[in-house]
């Protein structure tokens, strides 16, 4: 018997099925259908307008632009993240542990903080033109635009790449690299038939990461004046341009889901795995490149990193030049990203758990739809989601429209995948023979789960609700465009900065995010270290 049916117990399939499956269901509803009224309220749109405006020019550039700043991104991002992967993992690089960690925390950093700091560095009259004038450099490149977002937006999500890489090396049987060897191929030959066909899944698998990510960000093309879908949305909603704005959002639904049919295309069928000795007899000896290899890894993580920081901690030093109390930060703000983070991760654990518990424990395609269900929200741009939720609130349930439980209710529909995963990962390393030892004492299903898989499953489920906490509090165009009248977070008060121009207030809520999304990071890095023997 299988791990699914006997978590589950044969006797307890009826009544305790029927009500997982029924609670399932209302959850994966609930995530969906705001999406669904989206396409309604585009659907209404008269033909010949919805025609006018979907084939305007300016639709054309939009539709353009956003697919190469995703092809670029993308590119970057692999040009980037799987040479890091392969010095780290696969050479004798000199301090590896400490650039396998190093390469991975520019992830921590908002795009569109890194985005402002970028453009307060290097834009006109900005602090790195500041240094360069007195010897004689007027001018430097242009920051704003396509190769700006592209830059930018790649050094922050590179490490989507660098990591599925960086797992694929760390379980590759370097065996059959010996192999090849052997029938005298040389290392590039062997690196191009060997090596890069067994980790082209994860390759491809954060390829598509980034370019889900850089469809979807609102943030930096807005501030790199950048027109593409998510920030022409944002504009149509403050313009009121509501049918614009519901057909330009459905434009880019098709452009996400044509990316989640790519990854579905190149998902992996099978992982190659390697053993668990020591690989360190099997790394590459750089030799006399072995010191100056760490000049790339060095390069991009102190541009990626340095330059924010640098920035930041310039503005903190300039938070009282030309003082503005409408622009001071102040702690209620912290209080408020908390409060809303913490209410986001409680819920999405509460609603993930029987998701994930009736996917763990039941092999059937009504459970799998119900967990695919889920992942809708986090696929799907925030300013999608967030326009799709104020059509819905404002038009048919007012009373629910820029609540506090409207906006915690987004988060989930965002971020839950999050904790379905961790929940349903945890769920299925539960011995089930402990589960039916309860059982065959006479435990009730919802007893045996409470009293023997709960306890089990408790550290997923705590990792799945801090994920959530932690995307939720630096999650930007939900925020904006769902938080009530006055309520202010984090992220409010650096878009608010960003807006006016006075980047000085926002260095103290851009450093507290990048704090706790650090320390996030970090842990999880120390703990594959200790597991893998980095």
């Amino acid at each position: 018997m299988g791990l699914r049916h006997r978590l589950t117990g044969e006797s307890s399939e009826g009544e305790s099925s029927v009500g997982l499956t029924l609670l399932s269901g209302a959850i994966a509803t609930a995530l969906v259908f705001p999406l669904l009224w989206l396409v309604i309220e585009a659907a209404r749109v008269e033909p010949g307008r919805a025609s006018e405006l979907l084939f305007s020019v300016g639709t054309l550039d939009i539709l353009i632009n956003s697919l190469l700043l995703m092809g670029g991104v993308t590119a970057g991002s692999i040009l980037l993240g799987v040479p890091l992967a392969y010095l780290t993992v696969r050479t004798d690089l000199p301090f590896r542990r400490f650039w396998s960690v190093a390469a991975a925390l520019p992830l921590v950093v908002p795009s569109y903080v890194g985005a402002f700091a970028f453009v307060s560095a290097f834009g006109p009259r900005g602090e790195f033109h500041s240094l360069l004038a007195p010897l004689g450099v007027e001018r430097l490149p242009e920051v704003y635009g396509l190769p700006g977002a592209v830059f930018v937006i790649t050094l922050y999500t590179y490490p989507y790449v660098y990591l599925t890489t960086r797992a694929a090396f760390l379980s590759f049987d370097t065996e059959l690299i010996d192999a090849a060897r052997t029938l005298n191929h040389g290392r590039w030959r062997s690196f191009r038939r060997v090596t890069l066909p067994q980790i082209r899944p994860a390759i491809a698998a954060g390829g598509l990461l980034t370019a889900l990510y850089a469809v979807s960000d609102f943030g930096t093309p807005a501030i790199m004046r950048l027109s593409v879908f998510t920030r022409q949305i944002y504009v149509e909603y403050n313009a009121f341009g509501r049918d614009y704005a519901a057909l330009l959002s459905l434009q880019l639904l098709v452009v996400v889901l044509v990316v989640l049919v790519l990854e579905w295309s190149v998902r992996s069928e099978g992982t190659v795995r390697g053993s668990d000795a020591d690989r360190a007899g099997s790394r590459i000896r750089l030799g006399r490149w072995r010191w100056p290899a760490t000049a790339f890894p060095a390069a991009v993580t102190t541009v990626a990193l340095a330059v924010p920081v640098w920035i930041l901690l310039l503005w903190l030093g300039r938070t009282d030049a030309g003082r503005r109390p409408s622009m001071a930060f102040e702690w209620t703000q912290v209080l408020n990203s908390v409060s809303i983070a913490a209410a986001a991760a409680v819920v999405a654990a509460l609603a993930a758990l029987p998701v994930a518990y009736f996917a763990a424990t039941h092999d059937s395609r009504i459970s799998t739809l119900f967990e695919r269900a889920t992942y809708v929200g986090f696929a799907v741009p925030g300013i999608v989601l967030a326009l799709a939720l104020v059509y819905f609130g404002a038009g048919y349930f007012p009373w629910i429209y820029q609540t506090l439980p409207l906006l915690v209710f987004a988060h989930v529909v965002r971020f839950l995948p999050q904790a379905v995963g961790a929940t349903r990962t945890s769920i299925l390393q539960v011995d089930p023979k402990v589960v039916e030892a309860g059982r065959t004492l006479g435990e009730s299903p919802i007893s045996a789960f409470r009293r023997i898989t709960f306890p089990l499953t408790r550290s997923g489920i705590v990792a799945g609700a801090a994920l959530v906490f932690l995307t939720t509090m630096k999650e930007l165009p939900v925020t904006l465009v769902l938080r009530p009248s006055g309520f202010e977070t984090i992220v409010t008060q650096i878009w608010r900065a960003q807006e006016t121009a006075l980047y000085q207030y926002a260095a103290v809520p851009a450093l507290i995010l990048l704090f706790i999304s650090g320390l996030s990071m970090v842990v999880l890095l120390s703990q594959e270290g200790s597991d893998r023997g980095l």
